[in-house]
């Protein structure tokens, strides 16, 4: 999670969620999955840190930094993960959209290999 990217198309990521498994071809080429190997074998990296990627993760601290950033944003939310992953509890999606609709003054993007789950 970060205020600052280097993600041409957009300008923070914000992850409550860390961690997928892979659902399609579309997944073959994966960010997160190849950012991975890095952050696990940092001890900094807290959240990541001695983890598998296929180990996914909720992490309720994170969820109000959006509410802290003052300054307009373009937010790619779960940069490593996806929302709509099916380990994800409905009520934490919930709590991720809750934080969205309390925060106007951002522009959130969800990519997601989940369509059918995000309709619901």
């Amino acid at each position: 999670m970060s205020d600052k990217t280097g993600i041409a198309w957009t300008n923070a990521t914000w992850n409550p969620i860390t961690g997928c498994t892979k659902v399609s071809q579309g997944c073959k080429y994966c960010y997160a999955e190849r950012e991975w190997g890095r952050l696990s074998a940092n001890p900094k990296a807290t959240t990541y840190h001695g983890r598998a990627f296929t180990d996914v993760a909720c992490h309720p601290e994170r969820l109000d930094q959006p509410l802290r950033w003052k300054k307009p944003r373009m937010i790619f939310v779960n940069s490593m993960s996806d929302l709509f992953h099916e380990t994800v509890p409905d009520a934490f999606i919930d709590n991720v959209f809750a934080v969205m609709a309390l925060s106007p003054r951002h522009i959130f993007q969800v990519l997601t290999k989940r369509p059918g789950r995000s309709k619901r």
